[in-house]
């Protein structure tokens, strides 16, 4: 008997390793000090160029999403998702990302299903001046359905620590600003996958016309990374808070930011609701309050800034080519709870 006999093939592991390497070395900034296969991935602070630098790290997986994947066999994208909600995450206390790992396991490894995987994460990686410097890829038989995988990411990045959004700023009066959300982002999908397939009786390549695409693309829509539109105001000092609207929707992440004495008011018909989601809600027949808690609804990132300096902030983030900007609400006295208007 060997180890492949056991089910785990030594020699995919090494073809993936081999594949993943190329991959990764696209992504590599000047803070890289190591190859991948080392034991430890290696980065330098000083590319950061920060003369106070505070670390920020954050680390998740993509969730039920990843069934959509098993369904479809596309396997590209779901690494892009991993990437930028990571990033969204650090993004939201002002920090830019400097390095990232990733951790894929299987009950059976496909080199060519990891090297798409990879890709995906190599790509948004790329996109947002990130290096991919390390992981792990498990091959575990017996511990996961055959096709089935498991996938989770590690993010660090930096932030000159006089810049450091914390939110405590924030006050009575101040607006705020939502930026949409590309669909159901990487939260929601056990709920989603229950009206789709178990009540709608859909399959992947089912065309939806109330959606103008097939399930498993509008299902399968890429998590945005806001970084490139936030960046320049960060670099302004405009921002006070902001929020990344991922699993407990607005109702419960925006709360996360909100200093005590602090409430937030939602206006629900500042924004329209994209087709997705009321979607979701009459199918499974799912209310409202539900809905706000399990979705991000449209939104995917709330800025909090200064009334005096909202206009502003809109229009830079319409410069930069973000239309959908919208005020949503304002902040209000209150014990950190979000009430919704309309």
């Amino acid at each position: 008997m060997d180890y492949r006999q056991s089910g785990v093939d030594i020699d995919a592991g090494n073809e993936t390793v081999r594949r993943i390497k190329s991959l990764a070395r696209g992504t590599f900034t000047p803070g890289v000090l190591s190859e991948i296969g080392s034991f430890g991935g290696l980065f330098t602070l000083n590319a950061a160029g920060l003369s106070d630098p505070v670390l920020v790290s954050s680390a998740d997986g993509v969730g039920t999403k990843l069934k959509i994947a098993f369904m479809t066999g596309r396997h590209n994208t779901i690494g892009a998702d991993l990437v930028n909600h990571c990033i969204n995450d650090i993004l939201v206390q002002g920090a830019m990302p400097l390095f990232f790992l990733d951790y894929l396991a299987t009950g059976r490894l496909s080199p060519d299903v990891a090297e798409q995987i990879v890709t995906g994460i190599a790509r948004a990686c790329r996109e947002n001046g990130c290096a991919l410097i390390g992981g792990e890829t498990a091959e575990m038989p017996g511990f996961y359905a055959d096709g089935e995988y498991d996938l989770a990411g590690f993010i660090v990045g930096a932030v000159d620590r006089p810049k450091l959004i914390d939110g405590k700023s924030i006050a009575p009066g101040d607006v705020l600003l939502g930026l949409p959300s590309s669909g159901l982002h990487t939260n929601g999908y056990s709920l989603a996958r229950k009206v789709f397939f178990e009540v709608c009786g859909l399959h992947g390549d089912s065309y939806v016309s109330e959606l103008n695409g097939t399930a498993g693309d509008i299902l399968l829509s890429t998590h945005r990374s806001y970084l490139p539109l936030v960046r320049p105001l960060l670099d302004a000092g405009l921002i006070k808070g902001m929020a990344h609207i991922t699993g407990g929707g607005i109702t419960e992440n925006l709360p996360r930011i909100l200093p005590p004495g602090c409430a937030a008011e939602i206006d629900r018909q500042a924004w329209p609701i994209p087709s997705v989601f009321t979607f979701i809600a009459d199918r499974g027949g799912i209310a409202d309050d539900e809905m706000f808690r399990a979705f991000n609804m449209g939104i995917g990132l709330i800025i909090v800034c200064d009334t005096r300096v909202g206009d502003k902030v809109v229009h830079q983030l319409r410069q930069s080519g973000e239309q959908g900007v919208i005020s949503i609400g304002s902040v209000v006295a209150g014990q950190g709870d979000v009430r919704y208007t309309a």
